[in-house]
């Protein structure tokens, strides 16, 4: 009988919100229009920088190789993830009222998670692109075709659009018990924890997702790095240059990335302090802000063929080489 009564208490104070609160973004007073400045001009460098490469992969037909597509197919996806934070982002900066939309909540939850683990699982297809062409180095126009690239990107893709989408059909079927979101932007644990009823299945559903995508593709990375090591240890001092050149890049990228995703996940599942709480909100917007505006210039810079072959990178390695102090 208690349980009865508990349960229709509960009840009685669900509510089925036609918007979402966005605290976090009260009482900013006009500091808001340097974070909005600073918003628009770091959106505008990832939607140049990642424009840029993904336009001249598909134009050069030197660069129609399976390395350089995956970096355009990264570069896509930043685009995408952005895409789901900055105007949203842009607009509750400027405006007085910090209302979402349920359906606007739940678009952006599904955008940045898809691209989030996108991210990941592309970085692992990257790193088996980089395990076959050196490790077999002879076989590797014959496994890498145009089918199979198309193939791994498909996948990759395939296993966050399809998981997510899981997470966030039973997140929408929870009875909500209030509409304030203390975060940056909409995230499926910011609107798990106002459900009204246990959520251990949605956490453990939730975790398990981003448990098994990281423990894949890092393990996947580490097998194929440690075979890369192997094979270069073997290898003349010109390979082992020409190895690293490729690889270290695709190192840097993973392992931030990886690491800043991890965090945000398991930070934001806490009731923190606020100095911890301002270390929370720093990477749940690191691995969405940082990667995309990072990658396009490792990867530009780093690579000979496509710094010459992007006018943007090509100036941007001159000057650099012309403010450099001689010896």
């Amino acid at each position: 009988v208690n349980a009865y009564i508990c349960h229709i208490n509960q009840m009685e104070n669900v509510t089925v919100p036609t918007h979402f609160d966005m605290t976090l973004y009260k009482d900013q007073g006009s500091i808001r229009y340097v974070y909005f400045l600073f918003t628009i001009i770091v959106y505008l460098a990832i939607l140049i920088f990642n424009t840029s490469i993904i336009v001249v992969v598909i134009k050069e037909k030197s660069l129609h190789e399976p390395m350089y597509i995956f970096i355009s197919c990264l570069c896509l996806n930043s685009l995408y993830g952005s895409s789901g934070l900055f105007p949203r982002l842009s607009i509750d900066l400027l405006s007085d009222y910090h209302l979402i939309t349920y359906p606007a909540c739940f678009t952006q939850i599904y955008v940045i998670y898809t691209y989030t683990l996108s991210e990941l699982t592309v970085l692992a297809t990257m790193a088996y692109d980089r395990y076959t062409a050196i490790c077999q180095p002879l076989h590797y126009h014959n496994i890498m075709t145009m089918r199979m690239t198309a193939a791994l990107i498909t996948a990759s893709f395939s296993w966050a659009f399809f998981w997510k989408a899981i997470i966030v059909y039973i997140t929408v079927r929870l009875p909500l018990c209030g509409n304030g979101i203390i975060r940056v932007y909409c995230s499926t644990w910011s609107v798990v924890r106002l459900s009204c009823v246990p959520t251990g299945f949605n956490n453990a559903m939730g975790l398990s997702v981003v448990v098994m995508t990281i423990g894949l593709c890092v393990g996947f990375t580490l097998f194929s790095y440690v075979r890369i090591l192997i094979v270069c240890k073997r290898s003349s001092s010109e390979i082992r240059g020409k190895a690293l050149q490729t690889c270290l890049p695709h190192i840097i990228t993973f392992v931030l990335y990886s690491l800043s995703f991890f965090c945000d996940i398991v930070l934001s599942r806490f009731d923190l302090n606020l100095a911890m709480k301002i270390v929370s909100y720093f990477f749940s917007l690191e691995f969405i802000v940082i990667p995309p505006l990072l990658n396009p210039l490792i990867y530009g810079l780093t690579l000979p063929e496509i710094r010459r072959k992007n006018p943007l990178f090509r100036c941007t390695a001159k000057i650099a080489a012309i403010s450099k102090p001689s010896k």
